[in-house]
């Protein structure tokens, strides 16, 4: 893995062992983590399937710019961020967004064109407030610890484990990813909630993947379907998968399609 700096901006990448396909992915990712989560599983393997791979770390996260100032940054300054990331790159790249990275790529359509867009468990273009009301019905004690991490406070760990992970994920790993996460800007949640939500009508519609997770508490597959029918496509929902789906021990369940749907694309 190479680390990269972008001016301020931490971006890891994997390169494939050859000469890499013409087409760049860059990854995004949600709420309460940072480019790491992506070097898990799909960096590598994505790499190892000759792709050029990024995963930017937005401000306020991981080891990007920021962290002390997290709760001023908005979602337009995500989108500025992924903005100067994809302009360093050797081509326009096919962004890949998760849960709040997701959000990020919707506004970032507004202004950009891009040769594909995929967003896993994506905050629908109608805001996050649709699912904190499931949520509210169906896991208070999630919601309500969730609400309490916005506020600065530690989430439990059985926390991160519902809202994240429908497999029976073991200790030493739950308590890794328990130590990497953090806190993310309240203004970005307010963005996502009400604030700055997608204009669909000025939005234009590159090729487009809605992936989404049969048991994802966070996003639900009805919230993803509600993103596919905005966007004019099919939703995708994958069996036996969480939210976190790129770091469950299943995660080539959502890879696989990802793959095979650039290469319909000619990506």
């Amino acid at each position: 893995m190479n680390r990269a700096r972008f001016g301020d901006l931490e971006v890891l990448c994997r390169m494939p062992a050859g000469e890499a396909r013409p087409t760049p992915l860059l990854f995004v990712h949600g709420a309460y983590t940072a480019a790491w989560c992506w070097d898990e599983n799909f960096l590598p393997w994505f790499a190892e399937q000759g792709y050029a791979a990024y995963a930017v770390s937005l401000s306020g996260h991981g080891a990007s710019r920021g962290r002390a100032y997290l709760d001023s940054f908005s979602i337009a300054d995500y989108v500025a961020d992924v903005a100067e990331v994809a302009d360093k790159l050797p081509a326009p790249p096919v962004l890949i967004g998760h849960s709040m990275g997701g959000m990020v790529i919707q506004k970032y359509l507004e202004k950009h064109t891009v040769p594909g867009a995929v967003l896993m468990s994506s905050v629908p273009p109608q805001g996050l407030l649709g699912s904190a009301f499931g949520l509210a019905f169906s896991k208070p004690h999630l919601l309500g610890d969730l609400n309490r991490i916005m506020g600065g406070g530690q989430p439990q760990m059985e926390t991160l484990r519902d809202a994240m992970f429908h497999e029976t994920i073991e200790i030493e790993r739950l308590r890794r990813y328990y130590h990497l996460c953090q806190p993310e800007s309240h203004r970005a949640i307010w963005d996502m909630s009400l604030f700055d939500l997608p204009s669909l009508s000025r939005t234009p519609r590159p090729p487009m993947l809605v992936l989404g997770a049969e048991h994802d508490v966070l996003i639900p597959p009805d919230q993803v379907r509600m993103t596919a029918r905005s966007y004019g496509v099919s939703a995708n929902i994958l069996p036996d998968l969480g939210h976190g789906m790129m770091m469950e021990t299943d995660w080539r369940i959502a890879a696989d399609p990802i793959l095979y749907w650039l290469k319909s694309q000619g990506l």
